[in-house]
């Protein structure tokens, strides 16, 4: 395993190593040695068909540390510094997540988090640092304007509840 730093202090790119031979692949997905101070308590998977976008979601108490991978399928996968006395606050990083790249990310509590999925079908695992509650999570709005989040797509499939998300200018008077 490659660990990169990001310029977003505690977000990190995951590179796996994939073997590869004629059964298949294996790679090693996480090795909690490498996120020390993180303590992965809860996991789960989505899968969602192409053009699907997930967030920007976050939870505003008990923030949650994320691993996400990706097990079958590609995504764009976005996230938003949203710790509010960080340099990077309000800045996005983003990058292509697929089952052959072997890239994971780290994301550390305080940012808002979502993806593209760009495949016919397409699953993600996560591993959090805390468990989701429902009435203590938010989102914000995949297209606001003053976040310049270059998406490559014009029209997504998005959830009611996604349709709802806050504004960043919301979420700041929050």
């Amino acid at each position: 395993m490659q660990i990169k730093k990001t310029k977003f202090k505690g977000l990190k790119v995951v590179i796996n190593k994939i073997y590869k031979d004629s059964r298949g692949y294996f790679k090693e997905d996480f090795k909690q040695i490498l996120f020390k101070g993180s303590k992965f308590i809860f996991s789960c998977t989505s899968k969602s068909k192409k053009n699907v976008l997930r967030g920007l979601h976050m939870q505003t108490k008990k923030k949650q540390g994320k691993f996400v991978s990706v097990l079958k399928g590609s995504i764009l996968d976005v996230v938003v510094d949203l710790r509010k006395n960080s340099k990077t606050f309000g800045k996005y990083f983003k990058i292509e997540l697929t089952d052959k790249n072997g890239k994971s990310i780290f994301i550390p509590p305080g940012f808002a988090h979502g993806f593209l999925a760009r495949e016919k079908e397409n699953i993600v695992h996560y591993y959090n640092t805390n468990y989701r509650q429902t009435k203590h999570e938010i989102g914000i709005m995949w297209n606001d304007p003053s976040l310049k989040i270059k998406w490559p797509i014009k029209n997504p499939i998005l959830s009611k509840k996604d349709k709802r998300n806050l504004t960043f200018k919301q979420f700041q008077k929050k």
